[in-house]
């Protein structure tokens, strides 16, 4: 068989993007997918629900359903069952929240000048990006990312190898939203778990585990994970997309505390994005590299390879990964000793 022509397809479907974008955004905004779900099935219907015109419904939800959010039989829309999951306000996975964060004029900014940060090899937008101190933009993170990261939450607890009954300590490093650290307490009561990120990120964190009802088995340390004394001994130090933004001899700095935090036996449970040693698989993972580039000075995705080299390097004596599906995420335990 002949090889396919070229196509323009992928030219015209990547740099109309956006549109996508913003056509999710809307929805969400006149929050029209749950309005589908509660039975207004009609471009009319919806309008009167939305307070918008419409024409407009009509046309926005007609996109949507070629995207695949909406079906459509006759003059009446349904939601895929992914927007039945993700994106009707009433479904616990309900994750139109995460648009406050990865749409904030912050990250878009870094990505409008992508040119620059791959002629410099970092972020353009300012000296440390994202990561500069008490950066506002991970308050936004802390409260709109939560729903978001419960699924791997559940499956990283689950990496945790103590029986429910014993005691366990355990600090969550860069705990933004505190979910990571807040399933470990719901799965472990005995587990004391100590919160370690700026005061205004741990706010957020302290409305969730009381929230979840276990604030009281929670201590919360603000400040920077570079500057404060993590305390210790723990049995578990969580490092969870923390050390993407950093560079190794960097991530080498912060294995190296968590090692000195643990007591013999422990081990640092870091999650994180780790593409094949490709870097380019599987896609949904690699790609975040791209994301490190445009709101970092340093970082990036790191393969397994290079982690097994930063744990080694702060005196770990080994490592393993675990894959986590179905999320895009992997996870590597390190054990002190």
């Amino acid at each position: 068989m002949p090889p396919s022509p070229p196509s323009p397809a992928l030219f015209f479907d990547t740099v109309n993007a956006f549109h996508r974008t913003e056509a999710l955004k809307a929805a969400v905004e006149l929050d029209l997918f749950t309005h589908v779900a509660a039975g207004r099935a009609t471009a009319a219907d919806l309008a009167a629900a939305c307070g918008a015109a419409p024409r407009g419904v009509r046309i926005l939800a007609d996109y949507l359903t070629i995207l695949g959010f909406l079906q459509k039989g006759g003059d009446r829309y349904a939601l895929s069952p992914d927007a039945d999951a993700f994106l009707n306000r009433t479904s616990p996975a309900y994750l139109g929240g995460v648009l406050g964060f990865v749409l904030t004029p912050q990250l878009r900014e870094c990505f409008q000048s992508l040119t620059a940060a791959v002629r410099k090899g970092g972020t353009a937008t300012s000296a440390e990006g994202t990561v500069s101190p008490d950066n506002p933009v991970w308050v936004a993170f802390a409260r709109a990312m939560a729903p978001m990261m419960r699924p791997p939450a559940e499956l990283l607890a689950g990496l945790i190898d103590r029986a429910p009954d014993q005691p366990l300590r355990v600090l969550d490093v860069a705990a933004g939203h505190g979910l990571f650290g807040i399933t470990v307490a719901r799965r472990f009561p005995h587990a004391r778990v100590t919160a370690l990120d700026w005061a205004a990120v741990l706010a957020v964190a302290t409305e969730n585990a009381k929230t979840e009802g276990v604030a009281d088995r929670m201590t919360f340390l603000p400040g920077s994970a570079f500057e404060v004394d993590w305390g210790g001994p723990y049995d578990v130090v969580l490092l969870t997309n923390f050390l993407h933004h950093f560079d190794p001899p960097t991530c080498e700095r912060l294995a190296a505390k968590a090692r000195a935090a643990l007591a013999p036996g422990g081990r640092a449970v870091t999650l994180e994005f780790v593409p094949d040693a490709d870097r380019v698989t599987p896609p949904a993972t690699a790609v975040f590299a791209l994301t490190m580039l445009a709101t970092t000075a340093a970082g990036d995705a790191y393969t397994f390879a290079e982690y097994e080299r930063v744990f080694a390097a702060a005196g770990f004596a080994r490592s393993e990964f675990h894959p986590l599906p179905p999320t895009i995420q992997q996870a590597v335990v390190s054990y002190r000793d």
